[in-house]
């Protein structure tokens, strides 16, 4: 049983006061929003983006919390994972989701007409958490090469980024489908969810390999298989895009059959694969790099 140690640095280190930053407006946050009215909330998208943007304070408020507490009594040594690994990639995933999170709940889930204290503060205390997980990652990312992983490298930063993406990309197709039914073909829904899916799957298993240690018991080198998915990322998102812009020129021929929050939607939807497509390419730059490096060497 290994023996818990608390030093004064422990609660005076930089880290210690972001964690607990991001721990207190963490709770904050989703407490204000759970306690609001169904009124205060826009019923047009109050399901499936109030969903996720809960999902993601309650989420990252539990990892952080567990992060932390592991952190102080040491006990992260026990864990069969590469912990600097870990810290890296919830803390920029959590500035990236709660970015989303404190964008996407004044501008689609609260009801603008109805505006409270209660929901003001909810949006002001999910600023303040992207903040803090910002803060952390700049922290983070500034150490040594060792002290931060692989997930703290160019090509680990570019994986997250590509999570963060897919995440996204499921609640915006479910909302633009039943935004615009008659606009989106049946083709069209099954090509962009199926890309959409099968990269955030790719994008999970990536993360989980790394996080696990587990590269080296794949059979074939795990570059090899990080640059075939980059490949099938760049293909499937190209593919993901062209359909987006598609929907933008359909939307312009028939702009006034359709509300504007359907064409709002579209064009998030757009941005967001564009931004995933580029970060997709960019990776794919980097894995072809270091396979020409380590056929030279």
């Amino acid at each position: 049983m290994p023996v818990i140690v608390l030093e004064t640095r422990d609660f005076t280190s930089p880290m210690f006061f972001v964690r607990t930053w991001e721990v207190l407006t963490g709770c904050i946050t989703f407490s204000l929003v759970a306690s609001l009215d169904k009124e205060q909330l826009d019923a047009d998208h109050r399901n499936t983006f109030n969903i996720l943007c809960m999902f993601t304070w309650c989420f990252f408020f539990s990892l952080t919390l567990l992060i932390h507490i592991l952190s102080l009594i040491q006990f992260h040594s026990l864990i069969p994972i590469s912990w600097k690994n870990l810290v890296i990639t919830v803390a920029v995933l959590g500035a990236l989701m709660g970015f989303s999170a404190s964008v996407t709940f004044p501008w689609m889930v609260m009801e603008h007409h109805r505006l409270s204290l209660h929901s003001v503060a909810a949006a002001v205390a999910a600023c303040l958490t992207v903040l803090a997980y910002t803060s952390e990652s700049y922290i983070l990312c500034t150490q040594a090469h060792e002290q931060r992983g692989y997930m703290g490298s160019m090509p680990g930063l570019l994986k997250i980024l590509q999570l963060w993406g897919g995440c996204q990309m499921i609640p915006l197709v479910v909302e633009v489908i039943s935004a615009l039914p008659s606009l989106i073909q049946a083709w069209q829904r099954w090509v962009t969810g199926v890309s959409y899916g099968v990269c955030l799957l790719m994008s999970l298993v990536t993360v989980v390999v790394i996080l696990g240690d587990l590269a080296g018991r794949c059979p074939l080198p795990f570059d090899r298989f990080l640059a075939g998915f980059s490949l099938t990322g760049v293909l499937l998102y190209m593919v993901a895009t062209v359909i987006c812009f598609t929907k933008i020129l359909q939307l312009k021929d028939v702009r006034q059959a359709f509300p504007n929050r359907g064409a709002e939607l579209v064009i998030i939807e757009t941005v967001v694969a564009s931004i995933t497509m580029l970060a997709y390419t960019v990776d794919l730059a980097f894995s072809i790099k270091l396979l020409c490096d380590r056929s030279h060497s």
